[in-house]
C-alpha cells in the first residue's frame, strides 16, 4: 500500500522525468541542428525561456556559445548539461 503523499511524490518524479525526456527527444530529433548544434530560438523553446534569459544565459557565462555570420549556436551538450547541473531530486 501507498501512501498518498507519496503517490504524489512519484507522480511528480514522472512528471519531472518525462519533461526531461522530452527536451532531449526534441534536440535529437531535430533535423536543423547539425553536429550536435543548436540555434537560440530552439534553445529558447527546450529550456522554456526568453530572448532575454538566454542572452543574460550568454552574459554572464553560463551558456557557452559561437557566433557565426550574426547567428549564434549553442552545443546540444551543453544545454543538457545546464539541465543536469541544476537537475533538483527530491525524495
Amino acid at each position: 500500500m501507498i501512501s498518498l503523499e507519496d503517490l504524489f511524490q512519484l507522480m511528480n518524479k514522472i512528471d519531472r522525468l518525462n519533461q526531461r525526456l522530452e527536451v532531449l527527444d526534441h534536440a535529437n530529433m531535430n533535423p536543423e541542428a547539425p553536429f550536435g548544434w543548436l540555434d537560440s530560438p530552439d534553445v529558447m523553446k527546450l529550456l522554456k525561456i526568453s530572448s532575454r534569459t538566454l542572452q543574460s544565459y550568454r552574459d554572464n557565462g553560463i551558456l557557452p556559445f559561437s557566433k557565426m555570420g550574426g547567428k549564434v549556436f549553442f552545443k546540444r551538450s551543453d544545454v543538457e548539461a545546464i539541465l543536469e547541473k541544476n537537475r533538483v531530486d527530491t525524495y
